[in-house]
């Protein structure tokens, strides 16, 4: 019961987490897709930036359209969370019980994480598809979910899975940068207190581990970016389009029609246009999600534990009566 009550908790606060996260940083979001989604020719294109896609909204009176999406957005970041943070917990007792272990190796950790990943990635992927037609449709034009889902095939629903799937080495890539820095500054420090005769130092300071995880985060960001726009790309809402910027009709995206799109119209910088926005808004989203959870696993557990025990005391009476 106790394995379950702190899963349930690590999911709870994990998905409070989410919801606001993505809240606040929804309107960045919208920009940073529609602008990543866009497949033109450079003297083509109709976001110079992404502040380009700001003011458009701006310009037509649509700023709430934004948030267009907004609810599709929350309910996957709700579940997604919610199912990585029990996933996560579950796998790692699992591992723990089975194994007979009292801590959990690297390997382990990241095969846990990315077992919890692909879990998460294949139950919320409809919801991750429609958010994104949602978001690349045109301010004021947007659909709801339902009818985003049902214009298509079930199979469009699960449209760039693989590439999510994929993106799941993410954290196997962030950790294993972030081990070789740490290590790296380690034995740099070492080196220099040994001619001082002191001891040396068996962890980074607070402010040295947070510029190496923002650091290691960014570099797993670029080495993946190219997929994480191409996945972008084949969920949009958007119809394909030739060098004139005429509409064609709507055809089936695969990754590898995509790949070839992006270096055709945009040569290999286009692989990573919007690069800058998506680590921005990965940098925030994570510092928010991180802190608020922190500060909401402490109430969570407090209301887990009083739920518990009232439900406890209510049973017994209950079946007395």
């Amino acid at each position: 019961m106790a394995v379950d009550l702190e899963s349930l908790v690590e999911a709870t606060s994990g998905a409070v987490g989410a919801l606001v996260s993505t809240t606040i940083l929804y309107p960045l979001d919208t920009c940073k897709t529609k602008y990543q989604a866009e497949n033109r020719a450079h003297h083509r294109q109709k976001y110079r930036s992404i502040s380009d896609v700001f003011w458009e909204a701006v310009s037509r009176h649509q700023v709430l359209s934004l948030y267009q999406g907004l609810g599709t957005k929350n309910l996957q970041a709700l579940i997604s969370q919610f199912v990585y943070f029990y996933g996560y917990s579950f796998f790692k007792k699992l591992y723990l019980r089975e194994s007979r272990s009292k801590s959990i190796g690297t390997t382990a950790n990241l095969v846990i994480a990315a077992a919890a990943g692909a879990c998460t990635a294949i139950v919320t992927q409809p919801l991750d598809t429609a958010s994104s037609r949602m978001q690349t449709s045109d301010f004021g034009k947007s659909k709801g979910l339902w009818k985003s889902l049902s214009e298509g095939t079930w199979s469009e629903a699960f449209d760039g899975l693989g590439i999510s799937l994929l993106l799941t080495t993410n954290p196997s890539i962030q950790y294993t940068v972030f081990d070789q820095l740490k290590q790296r500054l380690l034995l740099k420090n070492r080196t220099i207190e040994q001619r001082d005769s002191l001891s040396s130092p068996e962890a980074l300071s607070a402010f040295s581990a947070f510029v190496v995880g923002a650091v290691s985060k960014c570099i797993a960001t670029c080495l993946t970016y190219p997929a994480i726009r191409c996945k972008v790309m084949i969920q949009s809402a958007k119809s394909n389009e030739n060098d004139e910027g005429n509409a064609q009709p709507k055809s089936r995206k695969t990754m590898s029609g995509t790949f070839y799109s992006i270096w055709e119209k945009e040569g290999l910088l286009g692989f990573f246009k919007g690069l800058h926005a998506q680590m921005l808004k990965t940098v925030l989203s994570s510092a928010l999600l991180l802190m608020i959870k922190e500060k909401v696993t402490k109430t969570t557990w407090v209301l887990m534990i009083a739920l518990r025990r009232f439900l406890l005391i209510t049973r017994p009476r209950l079946k007395s009566s």
